[in-house]
């Protein structure tokens, strides 16, 4: 007996409309199938298996730098001559 099929009618955006028929050309499949999969794809619950991404950065303990101008190469050079 087959799938029970519903004609509607729906307004959609000239735009999106245009996008889907291209789509669906590029895929070699009528713009019905394009759409009822798309709707599939929408509507079914999507698994919960993917954890959330979480970034942990190692947090590096240090000191500040010493206040020796770079500039001044002979400050540089007895800064660093300093045991």
């Amino acid at each position: 007996m087959g799938h029970p099929y519903m004609k509607t009618t729906l307004d959609l955006d000239d735009v999106l409309l245009a996008e889907a028929k291209r789509r669906a050309a590029a895929e070699g499949v009528s713009l019905k199938a394009f759409v009822e999969e798309a709707l599939r794809a929408r509507m079914l619950p999507r698994p919960k298996t993917q954890v959330a991404f979480r970034l942990e950065l190692p947090v590096v303990r240090g000191h500040a730098p010493p206040a020796v101008s770079t500039s001044d190469r002979r400050v540089l050079d007895d800064y660093l001559d300093e045991p």
